[in-house]
């Protein structure tokens, strides 16, 4: 009888140097079982095409892998474990999990048993979770309070002590994991703007941070800045918060392609009055052209928010029009692979430790990963 072997993970061999600074994020968007539904890599992926970006990533040298979180198709714990069986140096986050999604020993548990089943590189990214969305299923909104209490009790289950908590997260008198990993804890990332609030709760309680993608290398700076000064205020070493900026990437993509996961994923972003109004406000964005880009009548019209009932790019001759070019190059990294070097070169400058690709996916950023290599600051 015919035999097939499974390989598992490449050799050591077949995979280029890892980018130290250079991560990827996959599924960056929809997501669904029926791959026929997607003409394009940029317009969607299924979980198990997310698996193979995942090796993928790792065969080209990226760092690691990010990914968000949805609850129908797109299970965090599921896909990374996916993707760590099938790898063996990528690192492997979580962008973002809500610890009031999860009973804080699940949290724990996901974290450890990552960990033992794959060596330490896994990182653990919780953020606060979108207000509107979790309200309508019975969710607050994660408090910044809550985040580090959850940072606090997930170590200490994983150095398996006993812990008394009521709060956000829950109420427990002796909560305990019996059986720990015995090599290093994870790392426990924050995601958001970190403004003084986050920024205050990035450096009480957390080992990185996971800034927004589409936002401009000033505002990344501004982000930065305020996390170093929080650090400063409690006498924290502000190297030592890992800071990490995502960018939409288009190297060598036909112009419908690449105004699609810009300038479309954008209007999904500005769409929302409360996040979309922090984003601009954080870019120094006219919002008089935000509110004109809302009162589009393709945005008005639709029954439900926009990008539930239209695709991105079916949004880029739309609302997308009503935004400024110079806006969607200035957040994002679109043309030949060295410009989007460049372009990505901008965030390091400003002060990011670390730049991960959004919307598109590790194998279209091959040449990319090429150029990132190449450029004259990698070779300094």
């Amino acid at each position: 009888m015919a035999t097939t072997t499974v390989r598992v993970a490449p050799p050591e061999a077949e995979l280029a140097p890892v980018c130290e600074d250079f991560s990827a994020f996959i599924i960056a968007g929809a997501v669904s079982g029926d791959g026929t539904k997607f003409a394009r890599e940029t317009e969607g992926r299924t979980p198990a095409q997310g698996v193979q970006d995942g090796v993928d990533a790792e065969r080209l040298g990226f760092r690691r892998v990010f990914i968000s979180e949805r609850w129908d198709l797109k299970e965090a714990d599921v896909i990374l474990a996916a993707i760590g069986a099938r790898t063996t140096r990528l690192e492997l986050v979580t962008g973002i999990i809500v610890p009031t999604t999860r009973h804080p020993w699940m949290v724990a548990a996901l974290g450890a048993t990552m960990q033992c089943c794959f060596g330490p590189r896994f990182v653990l990214g919780v953020g606060r979770g979108d207000n509107g969305a979790f309200r309508g299923m019975g969710i607050e909104m994660t408090t910044f309070k809550a985040l580090v209490e959850s940072a606090r009790i997930t170590r200490r289950l994983w150095a398996g002590e006993s812990v008394a908590y009521e709060g956000q997260l829950g109420r427990f008198d002796a909560l305990q994991s019996h059986e720990t990993y015995p090599g290093p804890q994870p790392p426990i990332w924050i995601a958001g703007f970190c403004h003084e609030k986050g920024a205050a709760a990035a450096a009480e309680a957390f080992d990185g941070v996971i800034l927004p993608p589409m936002l401009t290398p000033k505002a990344t700076a501004a982000a930065v800045g305020r996390i170093r000064e929080a650090c400063e205020r409690i006498d924290r070493d502000p190297a030592s918060i890992r800071i990490v900026q995502p960018v939409v990437t288009a190297p060598d993509m036909d112009e419908f392609e690449a105004r699609s996961i810009s300038a479309g994923r954008l209007v999904t972003y500005l769409q929302y009055p409360y996040y979309g109004d922090i984003l601009a406000t954080a870019n120094g964005w006219d919002l008089d052209v935000v509110r004109r880009m809302r009162e589009h009548p393709q945005l008005t019209s639709a029954a439900r928010v926009g990008d539930l009932t239209y695709h991105r790019h079916q949004m880029v001759e739309g609302p997308g029009s009503v935004i400024p070019w110079e806006w969607v190059l200035d957040c994002s990294a679109i043309g030949t692979p060295k410009g989007c070097a460049t372009s990505l070169q901008r965030f390091i400058d400003a002060g990011a430790d670390e730049v991960t690709t959004y919307g598109s996916t590790p194998r279209q950023n091959a040449p990319l990963v090429a150029a990132w290599r190449e450029r004259p600051e990698a070779q300094r």
